[in-house]
């Protein structure tokens, strides 16, 4: 008879959810690093960015996702019709998004694009990997912004946006995040504390005003 494993209890950041912009339509947030967006299954991973965003605001929900690694900018819409707005902004592509990571190493060129398909890794769940038979397109654009020997700052455009797309692009370009624990060879994850990657700006048109709306969130590292 085979015993149950236990259930992954996530960690849990117990630094604040920052409100970087508010109106009546939406809010601009920083979610930490370590705080799931949405509940996890088991009842101890209830904590998160809704169900805190929830108990202020009962409006609140989810349009778009960060790791529970990553940290930075999300938009969090507080109506219906915002709800609705936004989502088809994210499915048509139009929301302007930007990360900061620090990678293993010094990429060769100072920008480039990295264009390879991403399917789930069943057995390895919820690790992705690279398929050209069965993965989903995926585009990444980066832009090095500092070189420093054994690391490099980079800025990453995901044109499109896969479950750990940044992730997995950067490990086949050969530069792991730092501090990666499913993607960076060991002694990439060694290199840093938590995983350096950073939602840094994201801009999109206003539900309401119809205006571009552009919010920033700079990098903690």
């Amino acid at each position: 008879m085979t015993q149950d494993l236990p259930p992954y209890l996530v960690p849990h950041s117990q630094e604040p959810i920052d409100i970087l912009y508010e109106d009546a339509h939406l809010l601009l947030v920083r979610k930490p690093h370590y705080l799931l967006t949405i509940p996890g299954r088991h009842p101890l991973n209830k904590d998160c960015m809704i169900t805190r965003l929830q108990q202020r605001y009962p409006g609140a929900s989810v349009v778009h996702r960060l790791d529970l690694d990553t940290s930075g900018i999300m938009v969090v819409p507080l109506t219906r019709e915002a709800h609705s707005h936004i989502s088809r902004q994210f499915q048509q592509r139009r929301v302007e998004k930007t990360y900061t990571a620090i990678v293993w190493g010094e990429p060769q060129q100072d920008s480039g694009e990295i264009e390879l398909p991403i399917v789930c890794d069943w057995v390895n769940r919820p690790r992705q990997k690279i398929c050209f038979e069965r993965g989903k397109q995926a585009l990444t654009r980066y832009r090095v912004l500092q070189r420093q020997g054994d690391r490099s700052r980079l800025e990453l455009t995901p044109v499109t946006g896969r479950s750990h797309q940044l992730r997995i692009h950067l490990r086949e370009l050969g530069h792991p995040i730092l501090g990666c624990d499913m993607y960076a060879h060991p002694a990439a994850e060694a290199m840093a504390d938590r995983l350096l990657l950073h939602a840094t700006t994201l801009a999109f048109e206003h539900p309401a005003t119809g205006q571009w709306l552009a919010g920033e969130s700079p990098s903690p590292f």
